[in-house]
């Protein structure tokens, strides 16, 4: 059933060089049941292939812009997560162009944000497996489920899923124009850290909705237009695991006391205890995880922890950032 009297959604597209998957994206804009929304696609292809599509769909409320010069992949995501709201829409998410909603992605949204007031959701995404192919299948269940509990969360917790994972991904997060929380980077930076920057950025309280709606292309190695992309495989990885294990140290020390000591056990996380142990351990955090990991292994994750901090770099943009969020 379509939902015509819901407030005004924008979504923003990010797209390159992928017209076939840009027009499904889009498409499955077209199949929500709330019809009340706007998107803008902003096209990194210097030859403008994108146009084709939006032109093709001729839906009004479907935009097109060409970035020049061009932004290249995490400028251009980090761009449609701006709050600045030309639209005056009530609401926001991110699509990118490989990626696609299912039909109550917007409703059920909104709904959650108004049930229970809130201003930003996290929703549970399926992945698309072998994206692209003829082999291309959806996950019989969502990234999320044995990660998150389903429910709201304080931004203080919430953080805690850094010392674990990601945190948020770009396609999950669905927000108000009344969010305090700046989803924007700012900062130049690799796309995949964008992601762990967003999750610390979160400064008030999320709901993470664990229908999954969303769908996410598990084709990561077909992007690679980043920055630093220029930069040898390990020197990258290190860079973004020392990047890491700044984010997850500052995230701990801003947690309540009564969170930080029932971490390993905290109901809200799915995580497997191995897995939050090691986290704490390989970021230096905390060495002492009683029973979570055994001996050797707590040695075998500090001395690796030891060499990223040592001969990893963090990205530039990871000190101003945090400075700047926590100022």
């Amino acid at each position: 059933m379509m939902e015509t009297n819901l407030p005004l959604v924008h979504i923003r597209t990010p797209t390159y060089k992928r017209p076939v998957a840009l027009r499904r994206c889009l498409e499955s804009l077209q199949a929500q049941t709330a019809t009340h929304w706007v998107c803008d696609v902003f096209d990194d292809c210097p030859d403008g292939s994108g146009a084709a599509v939006v032109a093709a769909l001729d839906d009004p409320r479907v935009r097109y812009h060409q970035n020049r010069p061009q932004r290249f992949a995490s400028k251009n995501i980090d761009q449609c997560f701006s709050k600045d709201n030309p639209h005056d829409a009530a609401y926001f998410f991110v699509l990118e162009d490989d990626n696609f909603v299912l039909p109550t992605f917007i409703s059920d949204n909104i709904a959650i944000c108004e049930k229970n007031g809130v201003n930003l959701v996290f929703r549970n995404q399926l992945v698309e497996l072998d994206s692209g192919t003829e082999r291309a299948r959806l996950s019989p269940i969502g990234i999320l489920e044995d990660k998150l509990a389903g429910g709201l969360y304080t931004a203080d917790v919430f953080r805690l899923c850094l010392m674990a994972d990601i945190g948020v991904s770009n396609g999950g997060l669905f927000w108000s124009r009344d969010a305090a929380t700046d989803l924007e980077i700012h900062l130049e930076c690799s796309a995949t850290l964008q992601e762990y920057l967003r999750t610390f950025a979160i400064c008030e309280p999320i709901y993470v909705a664990m229908e999954p709606l969303a769908v996410w292309a598990e084709n990561g190695t077909g992007t690679l237009r980043d920055f630093g992309a220029n930069v040898g495989y390990y020197k990258r990885e290190l860079s973004l695991k020392r990047s890491i294990g700044i984010l997850q140290r500052k995230a701990w020390s801003l947690a309540k006391p009564e969170d930080r000591q029932k971490y390993l056990t905290h109901p809200v996380f799915c995580y497997p205890p191995q897995t939050r142990a090691s986290g704490l351990v390989k970021s230096h955090t905390q060495f002492r995880v009683g029973k979570a990991l055994p001996l050797a292994e707590v040695v075998r994750l500090m001395l690796r922890g030891t060499l990223i901090r040592l001969l990893g770099k963090a990205e530039p943009a990871v000190s101003p950032f945090i400075h700047t969020r926590l100022g």
